[in-house]
């Protein structure tokens, strides 16, 4: 975030406009400095006896834990109550009590959703003052929509009882989908209206004195050639086409399925090509149900190495060769240690067979990364000019995130750097990502002492979080949309700072200058907007809520129907039958269990190797598909109260139907519309 490019979104109230116009933030806090003015005002505004309570909207939990501690204190000093409840600490707290008794609450959103649909906080009445941070994501189906809608219902449907000011706090609105400054007034008009806010205000009457004091940091565009020849990808390419064959050969009707015109490995496009691939070879069905659960196993690890030689090219093409090596070492003793049928040992052998000329190829030093070259330079370039540089590099995936680490930490040329990386948090039932500790301490350590000198980090860093000290931002084959420009431009705030863009694609760069384009398009169109007639601002607002609404409604009727047929789960890698919905059960309306003696065969576990507490669950091991020649992951084992049990995930299994025998796909169980039974304890046995 810039605080030039500051964007405040609020309800007509002149003093707010004052506080946003004339204040001038310091260096890496614009938002917050002035969210803590608006702040201030607006509970000082309350005459004895009154009282005001703010709510703060943070999307990210980095995000969310810079800026309460920020209001903790400011605010305490003044003898406000500050506190805030996220993912990690909502199942911990009485959240009603919570909110009652402090004056400023910061929640994620999902909490505030969570809590008003099941009533724990009764209406956004409770409230005086919305503050969404990053409100440039009020749209579609995220949480500050859904907060959003139940506030224009309540506002649209009449209600009497009073709702609270609206604020919304953004460096960049974007411009959506538009290709000229009408279409991207449209597009900031319908964020003002899921926002029922009738203000813009932006920086206007200080804005020389705030450019010297916030930095923009200086573009560059670094092209580099790619590989000119590239024998790792030469190799995994030809086992990657004998895997297609040997899927294809499988049985006669999938030719079809394999073919696609254009498509390259090691791509995104050949990524979501085999997904597809996968998923329809999930559900293939055959008469024979046997010969359809051995086609089935079979493909789905055909395309599942298929995807990892995928991952391991992308890797190749912006990391080292040895590090895309390393991923498929790692992946395939993985497949020897899981249930390694004959098919398995078929493909390992086949890799093994050219592992002795990968690791030659890897260890080549004239087969160096040109794109690896240069980000070196421009490293020893920027630390020469400037040691006590800081440096935030973007790359697009954990695994890159890894590679990168690696290479820096081997390369004696780059030995005065420090690297931590900072990645998105970890799913409850997986291992992967960062935990909210350990995103902390990385952060810590970044800002305020010499452990780390540069991050390595996926989208969680895109916004807000404020490092004043950064000034040199790289985005490694990183583009986005003109919002994401903005904010990972933003990172980068001391004076003098640097934001290079290094790609081996030109269109990278020209999608790049397109979003400069739509940077200058969408500061255009907040002028024009700014010059509008308040009243006619205000209409036009209200027509696109009242459109808005009749739309929602009129999807709203249309609820999905409960099937109430009994299903079966069907292992997603053998077919294996795993249980039926009717012995499902549902613990707090998100985790879902299976009761009964039967489903105990078919799973056996394995301690869980990082076990944890969450949600009121103690997590233990994890579950895997009995069958020896499978071990598919289907889920963890959990301690609930005093019950041992087994917490399965849909995307895990095929669903089919009992009596026409029609299989589908779930990737979440919040799609799959069967008859739901509550988690009841007097199912379970008895302990004796």
């Amino acid at each position: 975030m810039e605080t030039s490019d500051v964007q405040i979104f609020y309800q007509e109230d002149p003093e707010y406009q004052n506080l946003s116009q004339n204040s001038c933030p310091p260096s890496g806090c614009g938002k917050t400095f002035v969210s803590l003015l608006i702040c201030e005002h607006h509970l000082e505004k309350f005459s004895q006896g009154q009282k005001g309570k703010v709510v703060f909207l943070a999307n990210q939990i980095p995000v969310y834990e810079q800026q309460k501690s920020v209001f903790s204190k400011y605010f305490e000093k003044l003898g406000y109550r500050v506190t805030g409840i996220s993912g990690e600490t909502a199942e911990n707290v009485p959240v009603e009590q919570i909110v009652e008794n402090n004056d400023i609450v910061f929640l994620t959103p999902q909490i505030l959703v969570n809590n008003l649909k099941n009533g724990t906080i009764p209406s956004l009445s409770v409230f005086t003052l919305m503050i969404f941070d990053e409100c440039h994501n009020t749209s579609k189906q995220h949480p500050y929509n859904m907060i959003m809608f139940n506030y224009l219902d309540q506002k649209l449907g009449g209600s009497l009882d009073p709702l609270p000011q609206v604020i919304g706090l953004t460096a960049s609105v974007g411009v959506g989908d538009a290709k000229n400054t009408d279409e991207a007034m449209d597009h900031i008009c319908k964020l003002c209206a899921s926002l029922d806010v009738s203000v813009i205000a932006t920086v206007k009457e200080n804005l020389e004195e705030l450019e010297q004091i916030v930095y923009k940091p200086q573009k560059f565009f670094r092209k580099v050639e790619s590989r000119t020849l590239d024998q790792f990808k030469f190799i995994v390419s030809q086992l990657m086409r004998e895997t297609e064959c040997l899927a294809k050969s499988i049985h006669g009707d999938l030719g079809k399925l394999f073919q696609i015109q254009n498509r390259e490995f090691g791509t995104q496009k050949y990524e979501q090509w085999i997904v597809t691939v996968q998923k329809a070879c999930m559900v293939f069905q055959m008469p024979d149900k046997d010969e359809e659960r051995r086609i089935c196993k079979a493909l789905f690890l055909y395309t599942s190495h298929l995807r990892k030689y995928n991952d391991a090219l992308i890797i190749n093409e912006h990391a080292r060769m040895k590090d895309a090596l390393d991923y498929l070492k790692d992946f395939f003793s993985n497949v020897r240690a899981a249930g390694f049928d004959e098919i398995e040992q078929d493909l390992t052998w086949r890799f093994e067979g050219k592992l002795q000329e990968l690791e030659s190829v890897s260890m080549d030093p004239s087969k160096e990364n040109p794109k690896l070259e240069d980000l070196c330079f421009i490293l020893q370039e920027e630390y020469h000019l400037n040691p006590e540089t800081r440096t935030i590099l973007f790359v697009k995936t954990r695994a890159l995130v890894d590679a990168l680490k690696k290479w820096i930490e081997g390369n004696s040329k780059l030995s005065f750097l420090k690297p931590g990386i900072l990645t998105g948090r970890c799913r409850t039932n997986q291992n992967i990502g960062m935990t909210l500790p350990a995103q902390k301490c990385i952060l810590d350590a970044f800002r305020t002492s010499g452990d780390n000198n540069i991050l390595i980090a996926t989208s969680v860093a895109d916004e807000g979080i404020d490092i004043a000290q950064c000034n040199l931002v790289i985005l490694y084959e990183y583009v986005g949309n003109v919002i994401k420009m903005i904010q990972t431009r933003g990172r980068g705030r001391a004076r003098g700072s640097k934001c290079f863009l290094l790609t081996s694609n030109a269109d990278v760069i020209e999608k790049e200058k397109i979003n400069i384009y739509k940077e200058k398009m969408m500061n255009e169109s907040i002028l024009s907007l700014q010059t509008w007639d308040e009243a006619v601002f205000k209409e036009k607002i209200l027509r696109i809520q009242i459109h808005e609404k009749f739309i929602r409604d009129s999807q709203g009727k249309a609820k999905p129907v409960l099937d109430k047929e009994n299903k079966k789960l069907l292992c997603r890698k053998c077919k294996a039958l795993a249980c039926y919905t009717a012995d499902v059960r549902v613990i707090e309306d998100s985790h879902y269990t299976v009761v009964g003696d039967a489903f105990k065969k078919c799973f056996v576990s394995k301690p869980h190797p990082k076990p944890k507490k969450f949600c009121g669950f103690e997590k233990r091991a994890k579950i895997f598909c009995a069958r020896q020649d499978c071990s598919h992951d289907w889920g963890i084992h959990v301690k609930y109260r005093t019950f041992e049990i087994p917490v399965i995930k849909i995307e895990s299994f095929v669903v089919e139907d009992v009596a026409t025998g029609a299989q589908r796909l779930y990737s979440k169980w919040k799609d799959f519309h069967f008859e739901k039974i509550p988690f009841d304890a007097a199912e379970m046995p008895r302990r004796l």
